[in-house]
């Protein structure tokens, strides 16, 4: 197994899959590494990419208002960021900037839907594992909703 499938493997949304799988993942992804305090992308811009963080962190975050910067997540190693633009053809929804310097994993929109038309079995697999992460991650939404209406924060 390629030293790129290995870290593939660490990452939850490709955890399960099988290794021959996992070495197609690898052949279309490639790796970027960027200083603290860089933008990898900010809300508005065009979805083109998946990331995944082999060393670092990245904050997740948006531009409130009369407020400034309001960070909704700080991701580390084995987390991933801006899977929504392999799903649909939106903008970004928020500001990816480096919180310490990191390592990432790259998969572009075009060729991850190149892959999956040519690998249906790999298509099913992947998709139910974006479908249980973003379920999760609408699970951990609620919860904060629920506290920020309940504490009066909201």
């Amino acid at each position: 197994m390629s030293e790129r499938a290995e870290q593939l493997q660490k990452i939850a949304l490709f955890q399960g899959l099988k290794p021959d799988a996992i070495e197609l993942i690898a052949r279309i992804a490639s790796e970027e590494s960027h200083a603290s305090g860089t933008k990898i992308f900010q809300h508005g811009d065009a979805g083109d990419k998946l990331y995944l963080i082999l060393d670092g962190r990245v904050r997740i975050s948006r531009e409130v208002a009369g407020m400034g910067e309001e960070a909704l997540a700080i991701l580390g190693p084995g987390d991933l960021f801006g899977e929504m633009a392999l799903l649909d053809e939106s903008p970004r929804s928020a500001d990816a900037r480096v919180h310490e310097r990191c390592r990432l994993l790259a998969i572009s929109k075009d060729s991850f839907d190149d892959l999956l038309f040519l690998h249906k079995d790999l298509a099913y697999e992947v998709l139910w594992s974006f479908v249980r992460l973003l379920v999760s991650r609408l699970r951990e939404t609620n919860d904060k909703l629920t506290f920020l209406s309940v504490s009066g924060k909201f």
